[in-house]
């Protein structure tokens, strides 16, 4: 199925999972293109790979889809978007509780900018369980992520921790 124009995908990705590519590359078959953006500074939460590192694993890992472009911003999501032109916002769905908070949260950004419409996917079965606090929990702690991120993240993930204890 081939769509129209351009949809925004904002994320934080710190760091980027199996589940959020899933997300882009479903989104990929409902729109022309998919803009993936890094929000740069999220105030609410500690990263553990700054903007660049985040926009690079991102980057590696969609570079065979040529729908999907990967960029950082540091403004309104809503603002963003109306700046790229897309009209839609793309947001994953895992659990119950990921419902409640995209929900105000779409709400809240249909009255910052009512052309912009959400459009929820719902995660794949096999990815309900990953997160990317999760992933940064077990990577620390020496633990197995390969079945969670793709080996590029993995290898940043290793290194990220093996620096940190040094």
């Amino acid at each position: 199925m081939s769509g129209r124009g351009i949809a925004l995908y904002p994320a934080s990705l710190d760091p980027i999972h199996y589940g959020h590519i899933d997300v882009a590359i479903r989104a990929s078959r409902f729109f022309d293109q998919i803009i993936v953006g890094i929000y740069e500074n999220p105030k609410s939460k500690a990263v553990l790979f700054d903007i660049d590192e985040r926009v690079e694993l991102a980057r590696r890992v969609f570079q065979k889809y040529p729908k999907i472009r990967v960029e950082k911003y540091n403004v309104l999501t809503v603002a963003y978007a109306q700046s790229v032109g897309a009209s839609a916002l793309i947001r994953g769905l895992r659990v119950f509780g990921d419902f409640e908070f995209e929900f105000r949260m779409g709400i809240a950004n249909k009255k910052l900018a009512p052309e912009i419409e959400t459009i929820a996917i719902l995660s794949d079965e096999q990815y309900i369980h990953i997160s990317s606090s999760t992933i940064r929990e077990i990577a620390e702690l020496g633990g197995d992520v390969s079945s969670m991120v793709p080996p590029v993240v993995e290898k940043a993930l290793k290194s990220k921790f093996a620096n940190q204890t040094q």
